[in-house]
């Protein structure tokens, strides 16, 4: 079915629109309010519902073949504590791949990354046209929210590390979550953390669940260790939005402090509690700055990436950028809240001027140190059958049972006289 007139006016730049600069350095212009940054919409009404059937039909589906699968393995909780959280850390990796793939089919998109010089050896570009990370097993992500699946171009970066660590990432989660149905179940066996941003009622389950990630452990030759941990936490507690940036800008005259322009201030509770809990068994705290190409000044991603126009329009971001730094633990002043508070809140600071350099430029700052100042890649899979790992132990499972069943009734008929 092809595009309404109205769809296919509101898709395509009024006249007075301008194309962004090709240098890279003249700031860009307004775009104008009808124009999507994505460009015009590819398909009409009749192949965005199909589009939409297939989705759901993949995802719920794999959604089905995830829960059942956390199901079988639950007993081993009761078991044995250490392969109970490996089992769950493959079904987590499985819903990472469900995400990937889904991301790859429905909404491709380039990711382009840089940092400063404290992540430069640990972020490499691979012969394949992919990139390698090399963050290590137990660490702290922060990161500004601008839409609501940065989480998940942030979970393939685990599942690109070496490690791998899409399996073992945790993050912290409104307490309304719980409830979806079957995905809330899921969260919970992966053992994320839900809030409701009351910290008298958090603190009590959040020190709980923290320490659980702090445990020591022994291997079989009785060498103590730590689990690998991703412990990935947005400060600013929601996503950009006009709402949330009037609140940010009324939270800072309140307090007499400098409102930031193209982020939201963060709240520093959270993250201190956390990072006093883990402090002794992680060492850095990873920050990663993420923009979107398209987005005008002004505008919210939210209003223009929302999943509609992302996995079905066709129509996702062209690029999403990521620009990292790291941060010792030992050299933030976690001894005291005030000074942590000042200490994050001029990092966001920094974030802002980086949004504005990125707002201007269409870029982040290069890659400190390197040949090549971005790493350009697309969210995919290393091998195209790596998919079919989400299916792997309900199909072991229905296997046995077919088999079982055959014998029994084999049995049977051999028994009858």
């Amino acid at each position: 079915m092809a595009d309404s007139s109205e769809e296919t006016k509101a898709s395509m730049p009024r006249p007075e629109s301008k194309a962004a600069p090709s240098d890279g350095k003249s700031p860009r212009p307004e775009v104008n309010a009808a124009f999507h940054p994505s460009g015009r919409m590819p398909h009409g009404r009749l192949t965005q519902f199909l589009r939409g059937l297939a989705f759901a039909a993949y995802f719920a589906f794999c959604c089905v073949m995830i829960a059942i699968t956390q199901l079988v393995g639950a007993p081993l909780y009761f078991v044995n504590r250490e392969w109970y959280y490996a089992y769950m850390a493959m079904t987590k990796r499985s819903f990472a791949l469900t995400m990937i793939v889904m991301t790859q089919i429905w909404g491709p998109t380039t990711i382009r990354i840089s940092g400063d010089e404290s992540v430069a050896d640990q972020i490499k570009a691979t012969a394949d046209g992919g990139v390698q990370f090399s963050f290590p097993e137990r660490m702290v992500l922060i990161a500004n929210h601008q839409i609501y699946t940065d989480w998940l171009y942030l979970w393939w970066i685990g599942y690109v590390n070496r490690p791998g660590m899409d399996g073992h990432l945790y993050i912290i989660l409104k307490e309304s979550l719980r409830f979806i149905p079957l995905i809330g179940m899921g969260m919970m066996f992966y053992g994320f953390i839900f809030m409701s941003r009351k910290m008298a009622t958090d603190q009590p389950r959040l020190a709980h669940r923290i320490r659980k990630l702090s445990q020591k452990m022994t291997d079989p030759k009785g060498k103590p260790y730590m689990s690998p941990m991703w412990l990935l936490l947005f400060p600013e507690g929601t996503n950009l939005s006009s709402n949330g940036r009037k609140k940010s800008a009324q939270w800072a005259e309140k307090n007499g402090i400098k409102d930031v322009e193209h982020v939201m201030l963060p709240r520093s509770t959270g993250i201190f509690f956390c990072l006093n809990e883990l402090k002794g068994t992680v060492e850095y705290l990873y920050d990663c700055t993420v923009a979107y190409e398209g987005i005008p000044r002004g505008k919210y991603g939210e209003e223009i990436f929302g999943l509609a126009s992302t996995y079905f329009q066709g129509r996702p971001p062209k690029s999403v950028n990521f620009y990292w730094r790291r941060f010792r633990m030992a050299d933030i002043p976690l001894d005291d809240q005030k000074k942590f508070d000042a200490w994050l809140r001029e990092e966001w600071y920094k974030k802002d001027q980086l949004m504005e350099k990125y707002l201007t430029t269409e870029r982040f700052p290069a890659m400190a140190g390197a040949k090549q100042p971005f790493i350009e890649t697309t969210v995919r899979t290393k091998y195209p059958w790596e998919i079919l790992q989400v299916f792997t132990v309900v199909g072991i499972c229905g296997l046995l049972w077919n088999s079982m069943r055959k014998l029994a009734t084999a049995v049977a008929k051999v028994s009858k006289p």
